[in-house]
């Protein structure tokens, strides 16, 4: 398996799962600072501003802001299909299910847990209480579902977007873990007749050298 797109409630532990999915496959990793690197080279350097405040009813009408948006949009799908592309990246977030899912050598995980122990989880790892926890978590979780539904027209409740969907609530981390590099190392043995691989995504040269240059890695892995 060449890529693996991981989305994840706020609290799920989805961000350390990555991560060690990632070493372990000795895979590159990619998440929202790095994919703000990028579209920083490129001039956009107010992604992560216009992510956490989505356009309001009278803002939709606003049609000069909204193409911006759109060409934003546009170029964040650029870049992570250039990831893709690159191969053998762990994907955290941004959407990358929704992007990458027309392609067979991508495999997409959902991490959830149930509300309550998310917020539990949260308040043991930053040592805030209850009250600021609920909050945050209620945050996260609004602004993750927007993004999606937004701009790609997907409902963030859906799980038939995954190969993968675990509970962090029941499943322990490391077993989380565990399924998801067993599914890695065993999926690409089942891709489905038709559909292209990340090897066909067509990257333009300054794109595939600005990807590169920022994992550090010249060579493609396909």
């Amino acid at each position: 398996m060449s890529v693996i797109t991981i989305s994840r409630e706020f609290g799920s532990e989805g961000d350390s799962i990555a991560r060690k999915v990632a070493q372990t496959l000795g895979f590159h990793f990619v998440d929202q600072k790095f994919i703000g690197q990028i579209l920083g080279q490129y001039g956009y350097v107010d992604f992560d501003k216009e992510y956490q405040n989505l356009p309001t009813f009278w803002e939709r009408f606003d049609a000069q802001r909204e193409k911006q948006r759109d060409v934003m949009m546009d170029m964040l799908n650029r870049v992570i299909e250039a990831v893709a592309n690159h191969g053998n990246v762990v994907i955290l977030g941004r959407s990358g299910f929704e992007v990458l899912g027309g392609y067979a050598d991508v495999l997409h995980v959902r991490l959830q847990a149930p509300y309550s122990v998310r917020v539990g989880r949260v308040m043991e790892q930053q040592k805030i209480p209850f009250e600021e926890a609920d909050a945050l978590v209620k945050e996260k979780d609004r602004v993750r579902r927007a993004f999606v539904e937004e701009f790609y027209r997907a409902p963030w409740g859906a799980i038939q977007a995954f190969d993968l969907v675990v509970n962090t609530g029941k499943v322990f981390p490391d077993m989380a873990t565990n399924w998801i590099i067993d599914a890695a190392r065993t999926f690409v043995n089942n891709m489905e007749i038709g559909k292209p691989t990340t090897a066909s995504i067509e990257v333009d040269r300054i794109m595939a050298e600005a990807v590169s240059e920022a994992l550090k890695c010249n060579e493609a892995h396909r």
